[in-house]
C-alpha cells in the first residue's frame, strides 16, 4: 500500500535507512506494550533542501541550468552551502543572496554518501533573485498509523515499512515531529486501484518525535504528557507462535480512535525478507464495506493473534484489495 504522497496517507517506502547517530535499544519480545492503531500525523524534515527536480533560470542573457551543470540530480538533499548549514528552503534562500552571483560550494547528500560540488548561482531576471535551477522541498507531510508504543521507554513504533521520497530516494530525518491526526474521510480501495485514508492534524502541538526511520518503519519517543489511559496493554510474540487462521487488525478509518477488524492470516512466512511475512485477508464485511478493504493510511495497523501483537499491515495487493501483506513484530521491536 506504499504511495508516494505523503499527506493523505502513509508515504511508501524501499530500502533500509538509518537516522545518523541514533542509538536504540533492542526490545525484546514479551515486554509489554501499549497496543497503537491510531492514526498520527509526521512531519520528517531531512535538516537540508532536498532537490525534487530540475528546472531553468531565465536571465538577462539566456537560459541557464547551473543544477544540471553541476552535476545536482533528482533526490540530492543540500545540507550546506559554503559550511553553512542548510536546514530548510529559507536557508538555502539567504545563502544564495549572499553569495551575489559568486561561485559557491554546496554539500551535497546522495544514497547515503556526501559529496561537495561547486555551482554558480544564476540571477533570475523577472524576481532578481539568485537561484540554482532547482526545485526543493524541506518537509515531508503526512498520516501513518502507530503500531506499538513501549510502556516502560515510551519508544513507538509505526508503518510497518520503509519511507522513501517521490523518487524512491532514500530518505533521512532530523528534527521530525509526531502530532494526533483525525481521519475525516476515506477513498475506497477498488481492483487495480488503492484506496486511501485522509486525515487532518489536530493541533501543532507534537504528541511525539521522531528519530529514525528504516525499512521496518518510522521509530521515535512518546511525550510523557500524552494520555495512555485508553490504550490496551498487550505482549508481543515472535513470528514462530503465529497460525494460519483467524486474527484481528486494530486501525482507524474514522475520527481519531481505532477498532477492532476481523481478518484471517493465510499465510506465514518468516523467512520473508521483504516485510511480508504474513499475507492477510480482510474478512470483517464492516471494514469492507467502510474502505473496501486495507487502504493506505492504515500501514502500522497492529496485527493480534490469541491475545498477542504478532506483526503489523504494510501492504495492499492492487488486485483484490481485501488482501495484503504483514511484517512480523519482532522485525520492528529491534529498532
Amino acid at each position: 500500500m506504499r504511495k508516494r504522497k505523503f499527506f493523505l496517507a502513509a508515504l511508501l517506502f524501499a530500502v533500509c535507512f538509518l537516522f545518523s547517530g541514533t542509538t536504540t535499544k533492542v526490545q525484546a519480545a514479551g515486554c509489554e506494550y501499549y497496543l497503537g492503531g491510531m492514526p498520527a500525523g509526521f512531519t520528517l524534515s531531512e535538516g537540508g533542501a532536498e532537490v525534487v527536480g530540475l528546472n531553468e533560470v531565465a536571465a538577462e542573457d539566456g537560459l541557464h541550468k547551473p543544477a544540471e551543470k553541476a552535476g545536482i540530480k533528482p533526490g540530492d538533499c543540500i545540507v550546506a552551502i559554503d559550511d553553512i548549514a542548510i536546514k530548510s528552503i529559507a536557508d538555502l534562500n539567504s545563502a544564495l543572496e549572499r553569495s551575489n552571483g559568486k561561485p559557491v560550494k554546496l554539500t551535497v547528500k546522495r544514497s547515503g554518501e556526501t559529496a561537495e560540488v561547486e555551482i554558480t548561482p544564476v540571477k533570475d531576471a523577472k524576481t532578481g533573485k539568485f537561484k540554482l535551477g532547482v526545485l526543493i522541498r524541506d518537509m515531508l507531510n503526512g498520516i501513518g498509523t502507530v503500531t506499538y508504543i513501549n510502556k516502560e521507554t515510551l519508544r513507538f513504533g509505526a508503518l510497518g515499512h520503509a519511507v522513501s521520497t517521490d523518487n524512491f530516494s532514500e530518505l533521512g530525518i532530523a528534527d521530525s515531529k509526531v502530532y494526533l491526526c483525525s481521519i475525516v474521510g476515506v477513498n475506497k480501495g477498488e481492483r487495480g486501484r488503492a484506496g486511501e485514508l485522509r486525515g487532518l492534524f489536530m493541533n501543532d502541538q507534537p504528541i511525539a518525535t521522531a528519530d529514525k526511520v528504516c525499512c521496518s518503519g518510522l521509530y521515535g519517543t512518546f511525550n510523557n504528557g500524552y494520555d495512555f489511559s485508553n490504550l490496551k496493554t498487550i505482549e508481543s510474540a515472535p513470528i514462530s507462535e503465529a497460525k494460519i487462521g483467524k486474527a484481528c487488525i486494530y486501525s482507524t478509518v474514522d475520527g481519531i480512535c481505532p477498532e477492532e477488524y476481523q481478518i484471517s492470516i493465510v499465510k506465514v512466512d518468516a523467512n520473508q525478507k521483504d516485510n511480508k511475512n504474513f499475507v492477510i485477508k480482510i474478512t470483517d464485511e464492516r471494514l469492507i464495506g467502510e474502505t473496501g478493504g486495507i487502504v493506505q493510511g492504515m500501514s502500522g495497523s497492529p496485527i493480534v493473534q490469541n491475545g498477542k501483537l504478532i506483526g503489523a499491515v504494510t501492504h495492499v495487493f492492487l488486485n483484490d484489495p481485501t488482501r495484503g501483506y504483514g511484517i512480523g513484530i519482532e522485525k520492528m521491536l529491534v529498532n
